[in-house]
């Protein structure tokens, strides 16, 4: 299967490998510093007590946006966990519409889970909410990465569930499960098509 709207889920990937730099960033510098700290101890100097307050947090919400940027690059690579034991024994013709069925299914989940965080963060605006650590960061920020994730994630099964219902429609016995090695459609590259 192709996807039309590949490159916009790269940027999701990409935006995801930079949260985890950013995580690797964060906590490698502050390592640094706590062995600095160490060494200088050890030879007699006093600690310089540098620190970066709040790592934890910054990485927790870095690694949520790194989870939710990349679903539907994972999703479009079929890297997410499929559980096909039942359905691959079907044929075809009633694979597609299962097919069918669990895409729309996931769609209406996505979708309702991305509406429902957007009211959040509409009440984190309203209320000014900024989070309970050492740093006091308007959750409004990490809970906008989430659904952008999301909405990616959205575009990515509508696309698929389009795809999969002009096969349903078209040529039902053609049907070949995604992800399966025998579609010329997969493309297993980071980089491109």
């Amino acid at each position: 299967m192709t996807f039309k709207l590949n490159p916009l889920y790269r940027l999701g990937a990409w935006g995801a490998a930079a949260c985890m730099l950013a995580i690797c960033g964060l906590v490698t510098f502050q390592v640094l510093l706590r062995c600095l700290d160490a060494v200088l101890v050890m030879g007699g100097a006093s600690r310089l007590g540098y620190e970066i307050s709040g790592v934890s947090e910054i990485a927790s919400y870095l690694l949520v946006g790194a989870t939710f940027l990349s679903l539907a690059y994972t999703f479009t690579h079929y890297a997410h966990i499929r559980v096909t034991l039942v359905i691959a024994r079907l044929p075809a013709a009633i694979q597609v519409w299962c097919e069918v069925a669990c895409l729309a299914i996931a769609l209406a989940l996505s979708a309702l889970l991305s509406w429902e965080m957007i009211g959040l963060i509409r009440e984190s605006l309203d209320y000014g909410d900024v989070s309970s650590g050492l740093m006091a960061i308007p959750l409004w920020i990490p809970q906008t990465v989430l659904v952008v994730g999301l909405a990616l994630l959205c575009l990515a099964i509508l696309e698929a569930l389009s795809n999969t219902l002009r096969q349903a429609v078209t040529a039902p016995s053609r049907y070949v499960a995604p992800g399966d090695n025998n579609d010329p459609g997969d493309k297993d590259s980071f980089g491109g098509e």
